[in-house]
């Protein structure tokens, strides 16, 4: 087991600045010593981050393959946009080092088998950095859902429901060249372009790549009006009212899995909506779970429930969050980024398969493009691939640690901080 790791951080947009900042740096355990941007404002902002948080002086480069040439560098951090991501990712593995990506979706299913070929030839791991799955409702009802509480699990929805006209996708349009890069595939594209937020805790709960896989995909798009209703309504530039969007304005993705259970994702990123929420929802044959009402209910209950939950986080909190709320909160988003790069970090020192496996990130990422071909099909439903090649009937033994998304386990040695 290593005691400090190095690694190395591609990409210090919006997304990236902020984890790098509220995260990685502060790691006491952790250096970045290398930072890599197309942006030199952005790089300079990010070394200063860096060297204030643990006196850490990163060296900055264009050229992230000068990250990927030094043996020094134990993982790699990848933040940039969307495209290309599993790109970079595998170039890092064939480096022999140790990648972490955000979330999103793949531009073509070839990329998800390529990603998964790569880590099995070179025995590298990588691991999306899918930070709801360390939500607190989630791991909550993922404690209750393995101590039987919802008896069998017949259906799971989720929902990325933010809206994102003014606080992304046209955020400082008047003056930010480029623009961000979702607009771009907004569009370009309509298809579930962020699946994973939702799908990532039903995946795990619901045992995907470990005894179930994913058969079937359909998804469905509405039209596509409100961004060109927002440009008109709010940007002095015209032009953004003129372009034609491909994105609909709702997708609706339906999925079925080898053991019979049903999965329903929605997209809702562009039509006014009054709050944020995944809509996270599991049903089973002795009780539900239910985001947007707050509720857990369990068969004999009385009806007419809502905001119950937190007598059940008095009950089966997941031993994670027991832990992690008697300290102070850190990391942003009530913690799910520090777990999850924590998740990474202690991977990489005790160099094991991290939580969320490269089959995960294959089978999350593939979401996009599926769903695109179905919506462009009427709807129709898209074979799922088994990226595991057969292994999900017979996998090998979960790693048993303290962010383990597969089991419940509980660990007071390993530190959170």
């Amino acid at each position: 087991m290593k005691d400090k790791i190095k690694l190395g951080y591609i990409g210090v947009g919006r997304r990236g600045t902020w984890v790098l900042r509220e995260c990685f740096s502060q790691m006491k355990d952790v250096e970045v010593i290398y930072i890599s941007d197309l942006v030199p404002e952005r790089m300079e902002q990010a070394k200063r981050t860096v060297i204030e948080n643990s006196g850490v002086t990163p060296k900055l480069v264009a050229d992230y393959h000068e990250i990927l040439a030094d043996p020094q560098v134990d993982g790699v951090i990848v933040m940039t946009g969307w495209s290309g991501r599993p790109q970079i990712a595998m170039e890092v593995m064939r480096a022999g080092k140790y990648v972490g990506i955000e979330v999103g979706c793949a531009d073509n299913l070839q990329e998800c088998y390529d990603l998964v070929k790569v880590s099995e030839e070179t025995g590298v791991p990588c691991m999306m950095l899918e930070n709801c799955c360390y939500g607190r409702r989630e791991l909550l009802v993922m404690n209750m859902v393995k101590q039987g509480l919802f008896g069998e699990v017949v259906h799971c929805a989720g929902a990325y429901g933010h809206y994102l006209n003014d606080v992304e996708l046209f955020k400082d349009i008047e003056t930010e060249t480029p623009p961000h890069y979702r607009l771009p595939l907004y569009i370009a594209k309509n298809r579930e372009n962020y699946p994973t937020h939702e799908f990532g805790p039903i995946s795990k709960l619901l045992g995907i790549n470990r005894g179930n896989r994913i058969v079937s995909l359909s998804s469905f798009a509405s039209k596509s009006r409100s961004l060109n209703q927002y440009a008109k309504d709010h940007l002095e530039n015209p032009k953004w009212a003129e372009v034609e969007y491909a994105q609909g304005d709702i997708v609706t993705t339906v999925m079925t899995c080898a053991n019979g259970e049903t999965v329903v994702l929605t997209l809702d990123t562009t039509a006014p909506r009054p709050f944020y929420s995944r809509s996270y929802t599991v049903r089973g044959t002795k009780g539900m779970s239910f985001e947007d009402a707050k509720v857990i209910y369990l068969d004999g209950m009385e009806h007419k429930i809502r905001n119950n939950e937190e007598e059940f986080y008095e009950k089966y909190d997941h031993p994670l969050y027991v832990e992690y709320r008697q300290m102070e909160s850190r990391g942003g988003h009530g913690g799910i980024d520090w777990l999850v790069c924590r998740a990474f970090v202690e991977s990489v020192k005790n160099e094991t398969q991290p939580p969320i496996d490269v089959y995960d990130a294959a089978a999350w990422l593939a979401i996009g493009p599926l769903s695109e071909a179905s919506i462009q099909q009427g709807g129709a439903p898209q074979a799922f691939p088994d990226f595991t090649n057969g292994k999900w009937e017979n996998r090998e033994p979960v790693v048993r640690c303290k962010y383990c998304l597969d089991e419940i386990c509980e660990d007071k040695n390993t530190p959170i901080y």
